[in-house]
């Protein structure tokens, strides 16, 4: 299921406005040239900014997502027929062959179920080719970002084009074992409206996910420090063997 910042039309439509500063796909843009990637699956590809990035430099993008209302606020983007848009997760995939499958910001950690996640990436490994790779990230536990989620440093004033000023901001809920829980509030200044968003994450420990990514049978070649929050998150660059 996806939560309602991503399901719900009206904050669909806000997570690009509020969120316009997306250099932290440039470290992916990067990879995928690194690889030669001409064939890439996007998975929980949100409103479609990174799938479109790639889709500019002539790559083949299959872009996933389970949120109707992110994936249509991706259809609707300039050069968005470039894109093959698919409702649903990496176990809703067609048949198809990638040379690089993509997790994204916190798409691996929103993942929270056991089971679901062994699916993703069992779904992940069969969509690539031999040599193929998957490449997502994560932060890394000991940081315990979510002490910095709270409203005083979260709060902030938009102005959004076509819908006006929206107010928001972050608190934490709930933090058991791995999973940590927090909501997002929005507050439409326009007509009033207050809409809330609660989010879990499960925050896996490195040997964790190692030992995961080898139990579906990948082979891990890199382990990478991530450019937008140095010492703050992991990078895993994964392999399918030929």
């Amino acid at each position: 299921m996806a939560d309602e910042s991503f399901g719900h039309p009206r904050l669909a439509a806000l997570y690009d406005p509020l969120d316009p500063d997306r250099g932290d796909l440039d470290a992916y843009v990067r990879i995928a040239a690194e690889f030669g990637a001409r064939r890439v699956l996007d998975i929980g590809c949100g409103t479609g900014v990174f799938a479109l990035r790639l889709a500019d430099r002539g790559i083949e993008v299959v872009a996933v997502d389970p949120a109707g209302a992110s994936v249509d606020v991706a259809r609707a983007k300039p050069g968005a027929d470039r894109v093959r848009w698919i409702r649903g997760d990496a176990t809703d995939l067609p048949p198809l062959t990638v040379d690089l499958a993509t997790m994204t910001a916190n798409v691996a950690q929103a993942v929270v179920d056991p089971k679901d996640w062994r699916e993703t990436l069992r779904g992940a490994y069969a969509a690539l080719r031999p040599g193929g790779r998957l490449v997502f990230e994560t932060r890394n536990p000991a940081r315990r970002a979510w002490e910095e989620w709270n409203r005083e440093t979260s709060y902030a004033v938009t102005e959004v084009p076509g819908t006006g000023r929206v107010e928001s901001w972050v608190e934490l809920l709930d933090v058991t074992g791995p999973l940590v829980t927090f909501r997002w509030t929005y507050v439409f200044t326009a007509d009033g409206q207050v809409l809330t968003s609660d989010s879990t994450l499960r925050f896996r420990e490195r040997g964790e996910v190692e030992a995961e990514l080898a139990a579906e049978g990948y082979t891990l070649d890199d382990v990478r420090d991530a450019p937008d929050r140095p010492g703050r998150e992991f990078v895993f660059v994964a392999r399918r063997p030929r």
